[in-house]
């Protein structure tokens, strides 16, 4: 698996790229940042490129769960970019998670989704 993070737009978004599978590892370098951006910032938002995504291990999946619950309202918009139909579907089961404004993107949209994500900032 292969993880990065990035700031965008002075902090106000996030950037994360995977490749493989998501361990608890990689949710334990992004939580921190994460949350120290809601806490600057009250909001933010989310671009996730998926590559070659293979889901979660177990560990990543209850970080994930966890996350998700205590951060319910406090992410703006989530861009989803993938390469699969399986992708594009956990933009929908995402909804159940979040207030923020959700929208998936084929890897050939990344431009696109980058707009999208900033828009109105």
């Amino acid at each position: 698996m292969s993880f990065s993070v990035t700031e965008v737009a002075e902090g106000k978004i996030i950037r994360v790229e995977l490749h493989g599978k998501l361990s608890k590892e990689a949710y334990e370098m992004f939580v921190p940042l994460t949350e120290e951006r809601i806490k600057q910032f009250g909001k933010v938002r989310m671009l996730v490129v998926l590559r070659d995504f293979h889901g979660w291990d177990a560990g990543a999946l209850w970080e994930d769960i966890k996350f998700d619950l205590k951060h319910f309202n406090h992410i703006e918009r989530l861009a989803i970019v993938g390469e699969s139909k399986w992708e594009k579907g956990m933009a929908v089961f995402c909804r159940a998670f979040t207030t923020a404004k959700i929208k998936y993107f084929d890897i050939s949209q990344l431009e696109e989704a980058e707009k999208w994500i900033a828009e109105g900032l």
